[in-house]
């Protein structure tokens, strides 16, 4: 038995020994197996051990201990090696997610849809809202485990199950964590805001009602957000964009654009949508419906016969549309295929006049996007794919374009003028962090152009009008992609390179993008001669994070369709494909296929030839095959597998990407050739060594 003054020297080690424990917070990280690791605010990852795992849910909060790891039985340790105890929970990282239902007996778990996360948590009885095994459900946490290491969850919705019609839609929303459809409830205060306001009775807005305007949009479309006029003049044309003012009924409201910019925009699923105001307000009250007087923003420039904008004015105003016009019936007005909008000959006919000029300037002076071939959707009664049919774009559709692209360059340079927060849409080219490599990648493929400056609007216009060449013998402008930085909202104007215009930003869709709504505000407020911010800046990275969620959800549920889809055709015997190489790393490559545009994954690690990447040619290559960017290529489609979120998977059908044959190598003749014959013979086989794409 140890005395008292044993005990006292032992109590004191551990005290030692504890005190050299160090003690943070963290935040829990999970992967795929039973252990874990705790981050640190100074970046570091201490790994969590699975009984310590047990306590603790992935995206936690915690207050761990970091102390040295106990040896393992049997393996030789690591010196240094740390781990983390935890010791208390500061705040739960997990709430609502989604899952689909499993039984185990007659206990009932939910399978969370969570990166990190791969146990299941229980339902007690009274939380399972009447599931059944196979339903995919959103759900709530109900009880922690860091008490005991037991969690359990309830069932806040049934969304369905694989059979249910647009399910793909609603469980990548609430994955995503997406703002539900308006409710009645929700949208009641917006409604009741919007019908208290008279903008129409508003005398400071100027009348123009009487100016022909029409709107040019797809059939079906009744959230239409612009019409346009045009007209010529002494000097070219007067151009008149009208765009839909939904601020003039809710301006007001003040927590709304913090409600807007947590939403971002209207989410375009296949077979649904998620409107970002309610209808009752976005096609009730603003959208500018035919022959229906309604408040518009508008800009009018005055177009000169090269296409430059010579001047531009915006108005608060009162507009009304003249007509209501497909994009499929203007389309054939503009190639001169149909008369049946001979009543709108004029200001259709300055409209195609005025597109053309503007588009030809933009091509000439500014940088206009490559031509892509299009897909449509056909869905069945079962919300699935029923086919795909490829399209061009619209002459009509290019037009609207242009005159949007337009009147955006014009509202950018009017805040920049007023000295107005923006808010401003900039794009600064080659990122920062990748402007050497994109030195060597012109050294490499167009030395010409290595002393171009890249960081001027100039500069980068040439260099990319340059890449986008189809003379290339590669595709220089796809391949440079990776280089290139993303489009960010800023309260500072600056160039967006993208267009090659000196600023840019979006104030054409104002019932359906949170960006626009805010500019709407902001240029109604320069024209009232206030110019300080009347929108919350500090929302802009809420915008940005908001429409980052909206694309995350409607890529995965186009994934799960095209799932469905290339299964259904795999069952009647469909399963191989031509496509193109759209875009490769050191993995793999995606292919799209040409048939129908869809995408899938050729994974190439699994071969057993080991293929070596080539960052300056975008291309793969091993002993016998070579791929790289834009390749057309042969692919049978393998399956989509839920683990993999439903990505398409293709393996490559036999002999795809073989190299060619090397040309064998002449014997030489006894006798020494005459100069003649060595040239003829060697020509060839230099031009053939120059021209052939170099291997990694």
């Amino acid at each position: 038995m140890l005395d008292r003054n044993a005990m006292a020297q032992l109590k004191g080690l551990r005290e030692e020994l504890e005190a050299q424990n160090e003690h943070v917070d963290a935040t829990v990280k999970g992967t795929q197996h039973r252990y874990g690791f705790a981050v640190t605010e100074d970046g570091r990852e201490i790994f969590i051990p699975p009984d310590e795992m047990l306590k603790v849910l992935p995206g936690d909060k915690v207050a761990i201990c970091i102390r040295p790891a106990k040896p393992v039985k049997g393996k030789q340790d690591k010196p240094g090696r740390t781990v983390a105890e935890i010791e208390c929970l500061i705040e739960a990282g997990l709430n609502e997610f989604v899952g689909h239902i499993v039984q185990k007996g007659k206990a009932t778990f939910v399978v969370p849809d969570l990166a990190g996360l791969s146990r299941w948590l229980f339902i007690p009885p009274h939380a399972r809202n009447g599931v059944a095994p196979g339903d995919l459900v959103s759900c709530a946490l109900l009880r922690h485990p860091i008490k005991d290491g037991k969690p359990s969850a309830k069932i806040l919705k049934r969304l369905g199950d694989e059979t249910t019609p647009g399910v793909e839609n609603s469980y990548c929303a609430a994955r995503a964590g997406l703002p539900e459809h308006w409710s009645e409830k929700s949208a009641q205060p917006l409604i009741d805001a919007a019908y208290q306001c008279k903008p129409l009775e508003d005398s400071e807005r100027l009348d123009l009602t009487a100016l022909p305007f029409v709107s040019i949009d797809a059939a079906r479309t009744v959230d239409i957000d612009d019409a346009l006029h045009a007209e010529v003049t002494t000097s070219g044309w007067q151009l008149s964009v009208a765009v839909a003012d939904p601020t003039a009924y809710l301006a007001d409201m003040k927590n709304l654009p913090t409600l807007l910019a947590e939403r971002g925009t209207s989410v375009y699923f296949h077979g649904d949508v998620i409107p970002m105001l309610p209808e009752a307000v976005s096609q009730g009250l603003c959208a500018l419906a035919e022959d229906t007087p309604r408040p518009a923003l508008v800009c009018q420039m005055q177009v000169s016969e090269s296409g430059e904008i010579e001047r531009f004015e915006f108005h608060k105003a009162i507009i009304r549309s003249h007509a209501k016009l497909a994009y499929a019936a203007v389309d054939r007005y503009v190639t001169g295929n149909s008369d049946d909008l001979i009543a709108h000959a004029n200001p259709l006919e300055a409209l195609v006049q005025v597109y053309r000029t503007l588009r030809k300037r933009r091509e000439n002076h500014e940088l206009v996007m490559e031509e892509r071939r299009e897909y449509r959707w056909m869905l069945g009664e079962d919300k699935q794919i029923a086919e795909i049919d490829g399209y061009e774009k619209l002459s009509s559709q290019h037009l609207v374009e242009e005159c949007m692209i337009a009147a955006n360059k014009c509202a950018a340079k009017f805040l920049s003028d007023a000295g107005a927060p923006g808010p401003f849409v900039v794009h600064q080219g080659f990122r920062q962090d990748r402007s050497e490599e994109a030195k060597t990648f012109l050294e490499k493929h167009r030395a010409e152009l290595k002393d171009t400056p890249l960081d001027t609007v100039a500069g980068y216009r040439s260099i990319l009008a340059d890449l986008g060449q189809t003379t290339h013998e590669q595709p220089l402008r796809d391949m440079v992609n990776r280089l290139l930085s993303r489009a960010v909202l800023s309260e500072t104007a600056g160039p967006h390179m993208g267009l090659a215009t000196e600023a840019y930003t979006n104030f054409t869709s104002p019932l359906r993008k949170a960006l626009d709504f805010f500019v709407h505000l902001q240029i109604s407020a320069c024209l009232a001669g206030d110019n300080t911010a009347r929108y919350p800046v500090d929302q802009l990275p809420v915008i940005t994070r908001a429409i980052g969620r909206s694309r995350e959800a409607v890529a995965a549920a186009d994934r799960r369709l095209t799932a469905r889809y290339l299964d259904k055709l795999k069952a009647e015997g469909r399963s191989q494909f031509t496509g193109i190489v759209s875009h490769i790393t050191s993995s793999g490559f995606t292919v799209k296929l040409d048939d129908n545009g869809l995408d899938g994954l050729v994974d190439l690690r699994p071969e057993e030839e080991k293929f070596s990447f080539d960052k300056w040619t975008m291309s793969l290559t091993s002993t016998t095959r070579r791929f790289q960017l834009l390749q057309s290529v042969e692919v049978t489609f393998i399956g989509a597998p839920a683990e993999g979120d439903f990505l398409a998977l293709f393996s490559l059908v036999e002999r795809c990407g073989l190299k060619p044959p090397k040309e064998p190598k002449q014997e030489e003749d006894s006798a020494a050739p005459n100069a003649e014959t060595e040239a003829k013979t060697d020509a060839p086989a230099e031009t053939e060594t120059d021209s052939a794409p170099s291997d990694a």
